[in-house]
């Protein structure tokens, strides 16, 4: 019996050993590695803020910083002084909307004979194929000079078909290319206020609207998505423009300079963001970008949580699989200044597409929730409350009219990080869906009356609805949040209840439509 009660005691000594003299420390030091990184999160969202205010208050449009003037048909010419454009579309199997891009871009407002639409088809569907021919058929009856070009195989996905329809003949005589994917569905006065920023500013090579949702109040997930989106293009796009010239191609609603393309050896399908890719490598080479918040492009948000799921895995695995293979080439560029490098490793990739991520989910979805257990460890609270409340007050402020949905906006970005980190050690490392591309389910969301008919889908029972990584998560989370309220001397438990409850929510499936 003594014996037992001996080695018992010892044991314990043991574990306290261990947990003062190793996992103490250990998580210390995690704690103040979390506390660097927020600054660094900080001192970068208020940077681009800051350019933010000073765009506003000075009124720097890009018409005042750059020559705009617009485009006139010559009485004795006729359109023949317009440059000639290609709009290119690249689809796959979108029943749902492949109307209203085409039509759309056939609407474009451009002298017919200086526009060339080019379908780019890659779907595997007879019946839409068929119902895509049709369509271009159509338009091309009507005077429009449409093809439609399609592979025998799909190759690097958006990236390889965007590459074939390059090959082309006809694309050597246009001077410009405007891309939209399937379902944007842009302004008839587009290209008369994108294509004069190239006309008149040889060194820019890219002119990127703004995009606009057209089904953002379809759901809370829409809602959320719909402010992250819009701090993006206010803070990250516009901050990039105005202070170097330079961002990251957004893949679609934006114009490009053809020759600025080929110098920069076109598209590579070597990541899942190949428009990241492109706009990366132009940049190296000295163009300049220009980004037009005042334009906008008609879009859809995917409205269902597994499709958002794959989107966000590719939007977030893409940029650090390009990030492990562009840093030495960017470094070793002999064509930019130094501080445009520094400016694209450090704060375009190391901060806002890899750290900010392993940031977000590991100090307030693991620090925080495990510090319960460690109340010897201080985490201070300018990290938990005032930089947090200021991040996510810049946030807000891009979408006035959702202000009231933060809190659920801050939850939801929380377990989304979970992805986004998952994805990102996926494109570190290479690791096995480093390339998988899984095409966004549109939903047509655009149209009030459907123009096609529907193919309905089976309904999934509630465990095939299950994400286990967002129940674990969470049910952690709950158990720290319940020994927070049992033995704690704060009210931690109050948030960890309630980002415990948002991952077991989207656990279960009950997220989007």
């Amino acid at each position: 019996m003594c014996e037992e009660l001996y080695s018992s005691m010892e044991t314990m000594w043991l574990l306290r050993q261990t947990r003062s003299l190793l996992i103490v420390p250990v998580f210390k030091c995690l704690v103040d590695i979390c506390l660097v990184i927020s600054l660094l999160v900080f001192v970068e969202s208020v940077y681009m803020n800051i350019v933010v205010v000073y765009v506003k208050l000075l009124k720097r449009k890009p018409e005042k910083t750059y020559k705009w003037e617009a485009m006139q048909e010559d009485i004795e010419q006729g359109g023949q002084n317009f440059p000639m454009v290609l709009v290119q579309i690249p689809m796959y199997n979108e029943r749902e909307v492949f109307q209203l891009s085409i039509g759309a871009a056939c609407r474009l407002i451009w002298p017919l004979d200086r526009l060339i639409v080019q379908v780019l088809d890659d779907s595997t569907d007879p019946t839409i194929m068929e119902m895509v021919s049709m369509e271009c058929a159509q338009w091309a009856s009507k005077g429009i000079n449409i093809k439609c070009e399609r592979r025998d195989n799909r190759n690097g996905y958006k990236a390889g078909a965007l590459k074939q329809g390059m090959r082309h003949s006809y694309v050597k005589q246009c001077n410009y290319i405007a891309i939209f994917d399937a379902d944007f569905q842009p302004e008839p006065d587009y290209l008369q206020r994108t294509v004069p920023f190239l006309i008149h500013n040889p060194e820019l090579a890219l002119v990127q609207a703004r995009w606009k949702f057209v089904n953002a109040s379809k759901c809370l997930m829409t809602r959320m998505q719909e402010m992250s989106l819009n701090y993006h293009f206010m803070a990250e796009q516009e901050s990039g423009s105005t202070r170097h010239a330079f961002f990251g191609f957004n893949g679609t609603a934006g114009v490009w300079r053809l020759p600025a393309m080929e110098e920069a050896g076109g598209w590579k399908d070597r990541t899942t963001v190949e428009d990241m890719d492109l706009a990366v490598r132009v940049g190296l080479h000295g163009w300049k970008f220009v980004f037009v918040n005042d334009i906008t492009v008609k879009s859809e948000l995917p409205s269902q949580f597994k499709a958002f799921r794959f989107q966000q895995h590719r939007w977030s695995c893409g940029p650090a699989n390009l990030f492990r293979k562009m840093t030495m080439e960017i470094i070793h560029n002999k064509r930019v200044m130094i501080w445009k490098k520094l400016y694209v490793i450090y704060s375009f990739f190391f901060v806002r597409k890899i750290i900010v991520h392993f940031f977000t989910f590991f100090f307030y979805c693991v620090i925080l929730p495990t510090s319960v257990f460690f109340s010897e460890v201080n985490i201070p609270t300018w990290s938990t409350i005032y930089l947090p409340f200021m991040i996510t007050l810049f946030n807000a402020i891009a979408t006035p009219r959702s202000f009231y949905l933060v809190v659920f906006w801050v939850l939801f970005e929380n377990v989304m990080a979970m992805h986004r980190t998952k994805g990102t050690f996926i494109g570190l490392l290479e690791g096995g869906r480093v390339n998988e591309w899984v095409v966004t389910e549109k939903l047509g969301d655009a149209l009030e009356t459907k123009l096609l008919p529907q193919v309905k889908k089976p309904r999934n029972g509630i465990l095939e609805r299950v994400n286990t990584k967002e129940m674990m998560v969470g049910i952690y989370i709950l158990c720290c949040a319940c020994y927070d309220f049992a033995y704690g001397n704060t009210l931690l438990y109050i948030y960890l209840s309630m980002q415990a409850l948002a991952f077991i929510i989207c656990g279960v499936g009950f997220v989007g439509t």
